[in-house]
């Protein structure tokens, strides 16, 4: 396996005048979980289209498990085991959980959707699907539409539907978001047991979660990456202490 799973090679993206990513270099290492923080407007969802393959950049490079898949369409990615939560596939509100993580499952098998209608009678589905949703803490809530879901069991759900692709690298972008503080403590918890499992790369805004799941965070301001350190290392710098100042709490 390559030393590190996903790297960032001079990667640049620009609207006109306005370098929303500028000469990023960054790599994960396989295993890890490598959070992205920065004041808002820094260019973290921007980078994530960029290695999910929404978008492309200007220039540079980006390898994945040593192979180099900047050119890549999002779904090609996918199949090799880069996959982003939250993006993969939208929630069908009419289907119920283990219907949803079923269907992911199904996709990732190179199965077609011609027997879309027959998925929840398949019992091989229904437990690999099962399981996935066992793993974020939503078992009980198998049977219930994906519609009546509350907005943090919509993202344990997508969380779910992420895990089902297999991948060797999850993006996360802000699974937080919208949650109460106990969906948010659920979330959390299923990191903490996902962690060494699979590699996640993580964007998050609350930053007591980011400190205490991360192994490495890299800080990213008007588009560039001015640090890259352990949780430890990230709070004792200046430099993004500075970079938050006003906005964010980092110690």
């Amino acid at each position: 396996m390559a030393s590190s799973l996903l790297e960032l090679r001079s990667l640049q993206k620009a609207y006109g005048a306005i370098r929303v990513t500028d000469n990023v270099n960054l790599s994960v290492r396989p295993g890890e979980l490598h959070a992205i923080i920065g004041p808002n407007g820094a260019g973290k969802t921007t980078l994530i289209h960029q290695i999910s393959g929404i978008l492309s950049p200007d220039s540079g490079q980006i390898l994945f498990d040593g192979e180099d898949v900047t050119h890549l369409p999002m779904h090609q990615r996918v199949r090799r085991g880069l996959a982003r939560s939250f993006q993969i596939t939208s929630i069908l509100p009419a289907f119920s959980a283990l219907e949803n993580v079923a269907l992911a499952v199904q996709a990732r098998s190179g199965s077609s959707f011609r027997f879309f209608g027959k998925v929840a009678q398949e019992s091989s589905l229904n437990e690999a699907a099962m399981e996935y949703l066992n793993v974020v803490g939503l078992g009980p809530r198998a049977r219930v539409m994906a519609g009546l879901l509350s907005h943090g069991e919509k993202r344990q759900l997508e969380l779910a539907v992420g895990l089902a692709t297999q991948p060797k690298l999850l993006l996360l972008d802000e699974p937080l978001a919208g949650t109460g503080h106990e969906e948010s403590l659920r979330v959390i918890e299923t990191l903490k047991q996902l962690k060494n499992r699979i590699t996640i790369m993580l964007i998050e805004h609350d930053m007591d979660a980011v400190f205490s799941l991360a192994d490495r965070v890299s800080v990213l301001v008007y588009g560039r990456v001015i640090a890259t350190d352990t949780p430890e290392g990230i709070r004792a710098n200046e430099e993004v202490r500075a970079a938050y100042l006003g906005e964010e709490e980092i110690a």
